[in-house]
Order: structure tokens, then sequence, then C-alpha cells
């Protein structure tokens, strides 16, 4: 299985330009709300027409600007969650997961059968959609998907109407039938956690245009791009100036840093994760800068520390259990941006 994207598609005031593949695996495209990831899931489904490019799955040209081709939404074999999930209120479970499949009600059942076994749906089978919660209906519209077979299944925000200890369950549920589809995946997604947790591989899209793509973790560790880099969630991000191979002025921070990778002339920022700041006794070791806090943020298990530096600002996130039992719920003196932990972005 594998799916070919390379489409363009303008808009007043924006352009959308992507460009990825993908080989049997999970991809996430990760972007902030407006930046066209559900416009390049509905292009690929034929809802929407990109204005050039092509997009073939499993060798079989879905749109092709060049060569006229254009395949119906019904052609293209293709699996798309919606955010509100899209079920016939009319119908029950059974007859939501049957309704894309051929053959007389008879023949149906037994792939419906197993798609409630699948999805965990049993008992569920002749309630309608409003009788069911947000997690169930969620099942029933995945279910749905599954039970024709598509060659690519699509899935558009799919968490984003569900509280926080559902959501949880769900993404365990969804990546254990995930693992067991034969096909290509794309997760849409503004949550960083749950790329991470459910993609083996992303594409950061930034104002339209993909950034960055590869394996997930890779890029989390090393995001290389400045938009990669906010995206995946670092806080701390300042301009930056080459001074030598291995040393940079972070010009927004006031300090000179010694970093492990050599710095190409094409690095304009330098960043740094809020949980990768450490604790130092003295102001004149490496990467050292004094801790000065402007204001602490709670959450349940976490202390967020924002530190005065230079002019800005530096989140520092440590645990609760490290505040009490490391730092004596007492501010240190100095704290440093280990060399190891730089992030040198374009």
């Amino acid at each position: 299985m594998s799916l070919f994207v390379d489409i363009t598609k303008k808009f007043k005031g924006f352009s959308l330009r992507v460009k990825f593949s993908t080989d049997s695996e999970r991809m996430g495209l990760l972007g902030a709300s407006g930046c066209g990831k559900s416009m390049t899931l509905k292009c690929i489904a034929g809802i929407e027409k990109p204005d050039e490019g092509c997009i073939i799955l499993n060798d079989k040209i879905l749109f092709d600007s060049k060569k006229k081709i254009d395949l119906t939404p019904q052609k293209r074999k293709v699996g798309y969650l919606f955010q509100n999930y899209a079920l016939f209120p009319n119908m029950t479970v059974e007859e939501n997961i049957g309704c894309g499949l051929k053959g007389s009600t008879k023949e149906k059942q037994p792939r419906i059968a197993q798609m409630v076994e699948l999805l965990h749906l049993q008992g569920l089978e002749r309630r309608y959609p409003m009788q069911l919660s947000g997690g169930q209906q969620q099942r029933v519209a995945l279910a749905r998907i599954l039970a024709y077979e598509p060659d690519v299944l699509m899935l558009d925000e799919p968490f984003s109407a569900l509280d926080a200890y559902l959501k949880e369950n769900l993404q365990q549920e969804l990546l254990a039938v995930l693992k067991d589809y034969s096909g290509d995946t794309l997760i849409v997604s503004h949550n960083r956690d749950e790329i991470y947790s459910l993609c083996e591989n992303i594409a950061i899209i930034d104002s339209g245009t993909l950034v960055l793509s590869g394996k997930t973790s890779d890029i989390f560790q090393k995001p290389i791009k400045l938009a990669a880099a906010r995206l995946t969630g670092c806080k701390n991000i300042s301009k930056a100036k080459k001074i030598s191979e291995y040393e940079l002025e972070a010009v927004d921070w006031g300090i000179v840093l010694q970093t492990a990778d050599k710095i190409t002339d094409r690095i304009n920022y330098v960043g740094i994760r809020a949980h990768d700041i450490r604790v130092t006794d003295c102001l004149t070791d490496e990467n050292a800068i004094p801790c000065k806090p402007l204001r602490i943020v709670d959450s349940p298990f976490e202390r967020n520390i924002i530190l005065e530096c230079a002019s800005n600002e530096l989140w520092w996130k440590i645990s609760k259990a490290y505040w009490r039992n490391t730092l004596s719920e007492k501010m240190p003196d100095y704290i440093r941006l280990p060399r190891e932990s730089l992030m040198l972005l374009e």
C-alpha cells in the first residue's frame, strides 16, 4: 500500500502546497487550525479539487491535472472519518455500519458482526446515534469506514469532541485497530501528543506549506525548522547569531551558547524545550544563566516556571515531585541550557 500526494490549491490570500508519500504506515498531519490539513484530506478524498498536481494511491491515479484525471470520491476507495462522524441519525448502529456495503441484508451481516466485535460495539447494534456517547459514535463511524476495506484511512481531528479521560482510552483502542489495518492511515490533528502517540511518521504543515516530514520521534527530537519546533511544542525560541562553528549568541536571551551540533549559515534560531533546562550551582558553568522567576503556572502534576531572560522569557517545566524532593521547594540561583538539548533551527 502506498500513497503519493503532490498538490497545489489556491484560495484568496492562501495557497495550499503539499508533497508527501506514505508506505503502509500511520502518518500524522500536524499544524495549527486553518493551515490546510483538512483541505489536504478533502483533496485526496475527491471532495475538493486541487488546481495542480497529482494524487496516486497504490499505483492508481486518483487525480492528475496534466492528464485531466479526477476520479469521483466513489471510485477512490478512500475512508474518511469526519470530525462530526457524519452518522445517519435515522439508522441504527448496524445499519450505519452496513450502509456502504454491497449485497443483501443477510449478505452484509457477517461483515457487520465482525466490525461490531472489532470496535467493541456489542449490545449497541439496535441503538440510534442520539442514544450513543461521543466515543461510541466515533467507533461506529470508524466501523462503517473499515467495513468496506478502504485502501487509505483518513481521520480528521478524531478526538476533538471528546473529554480528556475518554480521549486517552480511545487513543489506545484506535491504535490497536490501526495496527491490524493493512492500508495507509492519515491522521489530522493540531494536538502534538495525539500525533506522537498514534503516528509513526509526521508531516508538519504551516500556513498551507508542508515544511518538514519524516519519522515522528526524529522530528520531535530535532525539528530543524522554526515552524516545526513551535508546532511540536517548543516554547523557548530565540533569534541566533553564529559566532563560530559551535558557538552562537541567543539574541533574545542575552547569552552566548555552546552547541553540540555544528552551526551552519542557515541557522537563524535556537530553541530548547522547557523540560530540558537543568539546575546548576555556578554561573561559570557552560550555558548557565541566573534564575529570575517572573511567575509560576501550575498544572495538576507539573510546575511551569516562567523565567526572566534579558528582555524575554524562558519556560522551565519540572514535575512537582522534583520541586519537592530535589529543590526542596526553593528556587535555585542558576539554571543551564545543556548544549546537547539545544535545537538549531532554520
